[in-house]
Parts: C-alpha cells; sequence; structure tokens
C-alpha cells in the first residue's frame, strides 16, 4: 500500500483511543517508556491497523520487549525478515506522521 494512500486513509480514520486495544498497543502500555500513555498508544495501534497484518502486528508487539529482536530481523539475510522490515518501516512512518 503506498504511503500516499496510507496517509488519506489514515487522516480520515485516526482518532485519539481505539475501541479495543491490540497487540501493539498492549505491549506500547506495558512498556517501560517514559512516553507509555494510553492516547499515545492507541494512536499508534491505530498506524499498526492500517499498515500491518495482525500476525505482523504480533511481530513487532514483541519489539517493546525485546528491541534487539528488531535488530535481528533488521539485520536478516531471510527474505520473509526483509518483506516484514519494510512493512514495519511504513508502519513506523505511519506512526510518526500522525502521533508524534
Amino acid at each position: 500500500m503506498a504511503f500516499a494512500t496510507i496517509a488519506a486513509t489514515a487522516t480520515a480514520t485516526l482518532s485519539p483511543m481505539s475501541a479495543s486495544a491490540g497487540a501493539i498497543e498492549r505491549a506500547c502500555l506495558s512498556s517501560d517508556r517514559a512516553a507509555n500513555n494510553r492516547s499515545l498508544c492507541g494512536c499508534i495501534q491505530q498506524a499498526a491497523d492500517l499498515t500491518l497484518s495482525n500476525k505482523d502486528q504480533r511481530q513487532a508487539a514483541k519489539f517493546f520487549k525485546n528491541p534487539q529482536k528488531a535488530q535481528d530481523i533488521r539485520q536478516s539475510d531471510n527474505a520473509s525478515h526483509e518483506a516484514f522490515w519494510k512493512r514495519y518501516k511504513t508502519f513506523g512512518e505511519t506512526a510518526a506522521q500522525y502521533c508524534g
């Protein structure tokens, strides 16, 4: 999905709080980061809903507890890891644009 499409969709659908907590939001809220507040974590979850499958979200949620896992996947030569990383980067750009 092109970033412009994601941006247009996000503008129409991102609200301060999601109806139910997804994997990313739960991981965000349980993290020890100083900025882990309900509004921000809900926004990040909505960006994840726009850009990542449920499987990708479960994978990405693991990064909150184990940042080294993200580094390992990013540096992996595995084709599925490379494809995931591209989707994860799009998610990160979307979240930064609308939640940051």
